[in-house]
């Protein structure tokens, strides 16, 4: 691998120690570093702006910050077909697998081929309103309908390939990956799923109704919800980003996307010592 490129997080305030290491990267080991257009005047000189060369040379994307930034980059990779590392510079960085401290190593496993690509499923979302499609887009981690600021509760239809599965009144409704699934889905009570399977996770968020729980469906399965009442400014989020205002009759459609995208797995660690670590599983 020669050719990287670099996607960072634009509030991170201490950008000069890091720009420092890529630079000295970029001297010793003959690397090429490539920003792209939406981040042009944030990183410096010495990293070419992505026009220069075709997306498709791009042999990876690093993305430095936390699980946010790595999710915002996603469309990045999507575009290059590069798959995506991260570089934890937040606080929990659940989808990094290296460090500042260790990006010159990481940097040679790459070098070297000491790495694995892992496939990850996407969902797809599409909002339906007076049964025209309004909106449509990708998600890594979930698909939220939530309540938004209004403090009553929202009465919602789940279906599972049109066949009626439940009525629940609560705050929302999680739609998950596996890869989501350590993230808002886990907060909810939702089950934590290998991130390599397909599927897809179903978690109420505060139903009315103590026995409406978390459900999981295969990634074959066509899901949709209808939103049977909403007051105020109902939200449908993508990856923690609102992405549209839901009004009362809409219907939000999610399945599986056709296209994966790849990470990079640079270490031996298994999914569940990630899990030991970063989430304490287990510890008393």
């Amino acid at each position: 691998m020669k050719n990287f490129g670099i996607y960072f997080n634009p509030h991170f305030l201490e950008k000069k120690s890091i720009f420092d290491l890529l630079k000295k990267l970029h001297e010793t080991k003959d690397l090429c570093f490539y920003k792209f257009p939406e981040q042009k005047e944030l990183l410096p000189d010495f990293i070419s702006c992505i026009k220069e060369m075709k997306k498709s040379n791009l042999d990876c994307i690093l993305s430095f910050g936390g699980d946010g930034t790595f999710l915002r980059a996603t469309h990045l990779s999507l575009e290059t077909e590069a798959p995506l590392l991260g570089i934890n510079v937040g606080k929990l960085g659940f989808l990094s697998e290296s460090s500042i401290a260790e990006l010159e190593k990481s940097i040679d496993d790459l070098k070297n081929n000491k790495f694995k690509v892992q496939k990850r499923m996407l969902l797809k979302a599409i909002l339906k309103r007076n049964n025209k499609v309004i909106f449509s887009s990708l998600a890594l981690n979930d698909a939220v309908i939530h309540k938004g600021e209004t403090p009553r509760l929202i009465d919602l239809r789940f279906y599972c390939n049109r066949r009626f599965v439940v009525d629940t009144r609560c705050d929302g409704i999680i739609i998950s990956t596996p890869t989501g699934s350590t993230a808002y889905s886990l907060s909810a009570g939702g089950p934590i799923l290998s991130p390599v399977m397909d599927a897809i996770i179903v978690a109420p968020l505060n139903p009315h109704v103590l026995t409406v729980r978390p459900m999981v469906f295969s990634s074959e399965d066509k899901l949709s919800v209808k939103m049977k009442s909403a007051e105020g400014e109902c939200v449908l989020q993508l990856d923690g980003k609102n992405s549209y205002t839901l009004i009362e009759g809409d219907e939000i459609m999610v399945t599986s996307a056709s296209r994966k995208v790849n990470f990079i797995k640079l270490t031996n660690k298994t999914f569940y010592q990630i899990l030991r670590k970063k989430l304490h599983m287990g510890k008393k």
